[in-house]
């Protein structure tokens, strides 16, 4: 994932940073304690799809 990216999404719960875990890939909210899959290359930031940690 691209870093100047990674650096403009938030996450869209709380507004939060996003962390960039690789295997598997996702972004993951500390805060809501969230991880948003990325499918291809793309986030899939919804929070109905958001997974626990």
């Amino acid at each position: 994932m691209e870093p100047w990216l990674l650096e403009i999404l938030v996450c869209p719960r709380c507004k939060g940073d996003l962390v960039h875990e690789s295997e598997p890939e996702a972004l993951v909210c500390e805060s809501c304690r969230l991880r948003y899959e990325v499918r291809d290359g793309v986030p899939i930031l919804l929070i109905d799809e958001a997974k626990p940690l």
